[in-house]
């Protein structure tokens, strides 16, 4: 049998919600923008699914915006700034993912700095490090929600509440959280005072590529304008399908609430690893059942095999994981690891371990025994 370990990278698709989105997509296929009735059938299938995604984050529809996925989420906030007549500073942390650090190089290219909140040495973002990088010309702040490669949970309620503090009687950056490993798994409340953004993905909830949510607590004035869809924040034809099917996804994980199975399985993931010999965890100070991170995503390391020779022998064994972002997976570096300090040889041998829904105490145990003897053979 196969054991797929790689759930942070993309998520298993529910067949069930698939195929439900195949009947909506054929129910609702006219253009929803279209006004004869064909378009408002579509139009109401596309209203309903963003109602759906509303009720199941604690928000109001009208702060939903559909998009491509989190990578377009976490862009147009950013691109937004360049609609502004000064150039300032933006301030993000150093773990974020490529998204919002490429992305960000692209903004310095039109004048804008960047400055990099640093964490500290267990993956952290505090509010105090957030306070320190910015300054007064800071317009954009970005956090993420859940660390895609170590599961850190950060602060970011304090770190809202703290800005909020910082910039009262003044203008406060605009607070983006990335809360595509957050959203479905652990607690996520987007409606905390100073949370001005976040993106989610669909396809990390066991729904389709191609398709994500924008949250923004208030109106902000896009960049890139088209036909004037998504209330003129992201224009393009909506994605019904994907939509009707991310909803879907936002329901079952609400009703559901697995975080507790979640943490259960990863703490025998964590007992089961840490038991083989040369391998431990990063952060070496996570607890098998430490509430600070998500139970859905770890990072381990060993002592003599590099992580992307461990995942392609793992892989000849039919275990699939990852060294870390499957958007870096071609990448030698580690930066989210470079900026916890981690020495270079730990970061060169380490590799995540991400489990769902699906997951099962079996698999665990396939993937303790496949590494035990191969890390015992060198």
């Amino acid at each position: 049998m196969s054991v797929y370990l790689d759930w942070a990278a993309t998520a298993l698709p529910d067949r069930d919600v698939l195929l439900a989105s195949v009947d909506a997509a054929l129910s609702g296929y006219a253009n929803p923008s279209s006004v004869h009735q064909d378009g408002k059938v579509a139009a109401l299938l596309l209203s309903g699914a963003r109602d759906k995604c509303a009720r199941a984050l604690g928000v109001r529809s009208e702060t939903l915006i559909f998009t491509s996925g989190g990578t377009e989420s976490n862009h147009l906030p950013m691109l937004a700034l360049l609609q502004r007549p000064v150039r300032g500073t933006i301030a993000v942390s150093a773990i974020e993912h490529p998204a919002i650090l490429e992305q960000a190089k692209m903004l310095e290219c039109a004048g804008w700095k960047t400055l990099i909140i640093p964490v500290t040495k267990e993956g952290f973002v505090t509010s105090e490090a957030v306070l320190a990088t910015m300054r007064d010309d800071t317009a954009y702040v970005a956090v993420m929600a859940v660390n895609n490669e170590t599961g850190a949970i950060q602060p970011i309620r304090e770190i809202a509440a703290d800005l909020l503090a910082r910039c009262a009687g003044k203008k406060k950056p605009h607070f983006h959280v990335d809360a595509v490993q957050a959203a479905g798994k652990v607690t996520l409340d987007l409606s905390i005072p100073g949370l001005d953004s976040a993106s989610i993905s669909a396809h990390k909830l066991r729904g389709p590529r191609g398709i994500g949510l924008l949250y923004l607590s208030h109106r902000i004035e896009p960049f890139i304008r088209g036909g004037g869809q998504e209330s003129g924040f992201r224009p393009g034809t909506e994605n019904l399908a994907g939509a009707f099917a991310l909803s879907q996804c936002l329901e079952i994980s609400a009703r559901m609430n697995l975080e507790p199975q979640a943490r259960e399985l990863m703490k025998q993931v964590i007992q089961s690893l840490k038991s083989i010999n040369g391998i431990s965890l990063i952060p070496e100070s996570r607890t098998d059942e430490d509430p600070r991170f998500s139970p859905y995503i770890a990072q381990f390391t060993n002592k003599g095999i590099p992580g992307e020779v461990l995942v392609r022998a793992l892989s000849d064994l039919e275990i699939f994981i990852s060294t870390g972002s499957a958007c870096s997976s071609k990448k030698k570096n580690r930066p989210v690891l470079q900026a916890m300090n981690v020495p270079p040889a730990l970061q060169q041998n380490a590799f995540r371990i991400s489990i769902g829904s699906e997951t099962t105490m079996e698999e665990i145990e396939i993937l303790s025994n496949a590494l035990r003897s191969l890390v015992s053979g060198l």
